[in-house]
């Protein structure tokens, strides 16, 4: 029995992609393709297709948008596609049953095509739509913070507690996650990731530093003013910033 797949994506050019790859997969029946979020969700309440390849990052309304505008019952195998490792913690946070990142390779759709067969063939209906339902029912109270990073490394992707962190450190258009045991490269920007980080539990120090609050053993003086930040394994960070915030929140914490 084919798989009936739809195509959901607002970039013209990633479907086709995408169709193009699941051309290849001789029990894949492409029976729609939307461009956008609110075409997805009116297709997918009048059809009934097995697996949805589902962008993440859509204007207006994204991905997730989409899954909690549909009844729980009626909710295809769902898998996430992304340009970006931070959307795949989410991903699997919505109980996604794979993710692919953009631009996906042939072997890795069809590790995505296969383990969406399996889970199609293996899934009680009944306990998936309770499922689905009690996590896309739950109303989100403030900004969702990241619990893991999805680092890649090869062909896997880790992913590591926010907690295993001791600092970030800036590298241009890259963060290099320095931990305990090892170091991880991850592609996003300074700036953009202190917005998605816990706040009471990291701290920007400087213009290229952000400190885990946990790993702060003391704070000591330093020349020109500055101060700096010693952490539990004896590590130095020059301070420029933050002072004031972290002493409050070391204190309270």
């Amino acid at each position: 029995m084919n798989l009936k797949a739809v195509i959901v994506d607002d970039e013209a050019l990633a479907r086709n992609r995408l169709r193009k790859l699941l051309a290849a997969e001789p029990d894949v029946e492409i029976v729609g393709e939307c461009g956008d979020g609110p075409a997805a969700i009116a297709f997918l309440r009048a059809n009934a297709p097995d697996v949805v390849f589902l962008d993440v990052q859509m204007p207006e309304v994204d991905g997730f948008a989409v899954l909690r505008a549909l009844q729980p019952d009626r909710l295809p195998v769902v898998v996430f596609v992304t340009a970006h490792d931070r959307h795949a913690v989410a991903a699997f946070e919505v109980h996604a049953v794979d993710y692919l990142l953009k631009p996906c390779t042939p072997e890795r759709l069809h590790e995505a095509v296969v383990r969406a067969r399996q889970v199609r063939a293996a899934r009680d209906p009944a306990a998936t739509a309770q499922q689905m339902a009690d996590l896309l029912r739950t109303p989100r109270t403030g900004p969702l913070y990241l619990s893991r990073f999805a680092v890649k490394t090869g062909d896997r992707t880790l992913f590591l507690k926010v907690e295993e962190v001791d600092y970030i450190e800036s590298a241009a258009n890259y963060v290099v996650l320095h931990t305990k045991l090892e170091n991880h490269v991850l592609r996003d920007t300074l700036s953009h990731l202190e917005t998605r980080l816990p706040p009471k539990q990291f701290v920007r120090i400087s213009r290229s530093l952000i400190v885990n609050l946990d790993r702060v053993k003391e704070i000591q003086p330093g020349i020109d003013g500055e101060h700096v930040a010693v952490l539990a394994n004896d590590k130095q960070l020059i301070m420029t910033r933050g002072l004031r915030e972290m002493q409050e929140r070391l204190q309270y914490s």
